[in-house]
């Protein structure tokens, strides 16, 4: 009850304090209905407030004025600028670029994940590799991305639990000669360590539930360039081995690009492993 109360007090608190940013009105003229990417900045030139995207950035970034919880941001914000672009997907490479090397003060901060790791599945049990040490984007049978081991390790304890698999045969218990693990004895496990199943049949259960996780290799040789049109702008979104390098308007600019930074990228892979294994967007190997 008493967190409820707290909870009704703030909104109120928030509602109450919230004023109109009239100040701001002037940057709502130019806005235009198509997808892109807005910054609302504030006194200082280097350190933004918010940055966000949209498939329509005037509709967006109206909704921000009309939401009495954005009021610390609005009321410290002295201006919005925007970037157009063809499409969602531009806007959503772009935003998570901006984000990750503006920092803007009101967003999650996005940064590099040194621990950022997954499952790989050999003959054996299943073993937590990392990005830092293996190229996600050409090592094959890898299943999931995760932050921390931790993480992995309760995935694939989840998995367990949903097939009845054996702690034992996914290397997260250790088994004694002649003896099932702890969990056959609670009929958690079917019992492939102790007879009751074979071990083929355990491996292609925990393979079936791990292909739903699959991490996509790189398929092409080198960079391609992965067309968006929009409206009134067609960009050529240049990715290399899932990492994008940027967006150009010509295949001659897409050519220059060259890849800077190493390393898997998991916000690009993210965004765009579906869009660019489903043959929507026409491509540009390059």
């Amino acid at each position: 009850m008493v967190r409820r109360a707290a909870s009704h007090r703030l909104d109120f608190d928030a509602a109450a304090i919230y004023q109109y940013p009239e100040h701001l009105r002037q940057w709502l003229e130019g806005l235009p209905n198509q997808p892109g990417v807005y910054t609302f900045h504030g006194e200082s030139e280097n350190l933004p407030l918010y940055i966000g995207k949209s498939v329509n950035l005037r509709s967006r970034v109206m909704a921000h004025f009309r939401a009495p919880d954005e009021a610390k941001m609005l009321r410290q914000a002295r201006r919005v600028t925007w970037i157009p672009t063809a499409g969602d997907v531009g806007a959503q490479l772009l935003e998570a670029q901006m984000i990750k090397t503006q920092q803007p003060l009101f967003n999650k901060r996005l940064r590099k994940n040194r621990q950022l790791c997954s499952l790989q599945l050999g003959d054996g049990a299943p073993q937590v590799v990392y990005a830092k040490d293996l190229d996600f984007s050409r090592s094959p049978n890898l299943y999931g991305l995760f932050r921390s081991r931790f993480a992995a390790l309760e995935k694939l304890k989840a998995i367990a639990d949903e097939q009845r698999l054996c702690h034992g045969l996914l290397g997260l218990e250790s088994l004694r000669p002649g003896r099932g693990c702890f969990r056959a004895a609670l009929k958690r496990c079917a019992g492939a360590c102790c007879g009751n199943e074979s071990v083929a049949e355990h491996q292609q259960r925990l393979h079936a539930a791990l292909e739903q996780m699959r991490i996509q290799c790189w398929p092409w040789q080198g960079p391609v360039g992965m067309v968006e049109t929009g409206t009134n702008i067609t960009q050529i979104h240049v990715i290399d081995h899932w990492f994008w390098l940027g967006s150009v308007s010509s295949e001659a600019e897409a050519r220059q690009l060259q890849r800077a930074s190493h390393g898997f990228d998991h916000d690009g892979y993210k965004i765009l492993c579906r869009p660019l294994l489903s043959g929507v967007f026409p491509l540009i190997e390059l």
